[in-house]
């Protein structure tokens, strides 16, 4: 292994390389987050902590442990004994400082939720078991056709401002493509406090079934493709913004998170090539990394970030709409296609 520094800081943490293990389930495994550290994770972020699955819980609970009645008091002994029920948030703040035991590296908590309450009780609660950060996740889709997008944008804002109040640990916010104009909501979320961006999130799409007649949904792996969305919009807000720069989506190859740190990104996220391939091969991911710093003269990756974003690569325009032009005006058909 050659001496190439991989180091760089996200979020305000000091991580030994930016490659950083996505929520999913190889972090609820306890083996499996030692795996990703000693394969070289500069940072993993725990499995979401869902705002829906915790409300469902409690009301599960206010029903068959709280409220119910049999109506004959010596009928108690009949009633379940709720001394070994374990909440969902339990379990998750329990994990969470198992980790934390046992990790050198920083543990990201993930919230994914939409309401206020749930965000800042759930949020104060991860910072108080130790995570080193937070990522929101606002999964949310507007399907209303009377909500603005400035509705939709101060959702967030709101949700992100009362708990940067709440709680002192940084805090990434997780959003989708979908904004209007997104380097501005960026910028104005960076003012509201927030620590980092990742973009994006990946929203699972329904598909349809014809024979059947039913709509189906269905997960579908991440390809090398998927990260060149974000890219994009890393090389456009290099520069502009202070704010931490964080990807996640497509990252298959050390050739893959190469090209995002060299559009500007801090730290890149990896989840679907993790699963197929097991927690060791973000260690091949790093080699990879190093190899071709090392052929290209770069001692250490700070060297490399951001040398191809807008801001800084010999065509800007290329990351903007004079590209899509010119790409339609030099496609040409193939030999015996007629118009």
């Amino acid at each position: 292994m050659n001496g190439i520094d991989l180091s760089t800081e996200y979020l305000g943490l000091k991580l030994t390389s930016p490659l950083v293990a996505s929520a999913s389930p190889l972090t609820r495994s306890l083996d499996s987050a030692l795996r990703l550290e000693d394969a070289g994770a500069g940072a993993i972020v725990m499995y979401s902590l869902f705002e829906e699955e915790l409300r469902q819980q409690e009301e599960t609970a206010a029903r068959f442990l709280i409220h119910q009645s049999i109506g004959h008091p010596e009928a108690d002994s009949f009633l379940p004994d709720d001394s070994g029920y374990r909440h969902g948030l339990d379990q998750y703040l329990e994990q969470l400082a198992k980790l934390k035991r046992s990790l050198r590296i920083p543990v990201i908590a993930s919230l994914n939720g939409v309401s206020l309450d749930g965000w800042i009780v759930h949020g104060k609660a991860l910072q108080q078991a130790g995570a080193d950060a937070l990522e929101l996740n606002v999964y949310y889709l507007s399907a209303d056709i009377d909500e603005s997008g400035l509705e939709i944008e101060a959702r967030y804002l709101e949700l992100l401002t009362e708990l940067r109040r709440q709680v002192s640990v940084p805090i990434a916010m997780k959003l989708s493509p979908y904004f209007t104009g997104l380097a501005h909501f960026v910028k104005r979320l960076e003012l509201s406090g927030a620590d980092g961006v990742v973009l994006f999130n990946r929203f699972y799409q329904p598909d349809i079934d014809l024979d059947n007649l039913q709509v189906t949904s269905e997960l579908q792996w991440s390809r090398s493709a998927d990260s060149r969305l974000p890219l994009r919009w890393v090389a456009l807000l290099y520069g502009q913004v202070g704010l931490s720069l964080a990807t996640t989506s497509g990252v298959r190859t050390a050739e893959d998170a190469l090209k995002l740190i060299l559009a500007g990104a801090d730290a890149t996220q990896i989840c679907t090539v993790l699963l197929e391939r097991g927690p060791a091969y973000l260690g091949t991911i790093g080699q990879g990394m190093r190899d071709w710093l090392a052929r290209h003269e770069f001692a250490a990756l700070s060297e490399s970030k951001g040398l191809l974003s807008k801001q800084r690569c010999m065509n800007p325009g290329i990351f903007e709409r004079s590209n899509y032009l010119n790409l339609l005006d030099g496609y040409s058909r193939p030999p015996g296609i007629r118009v």
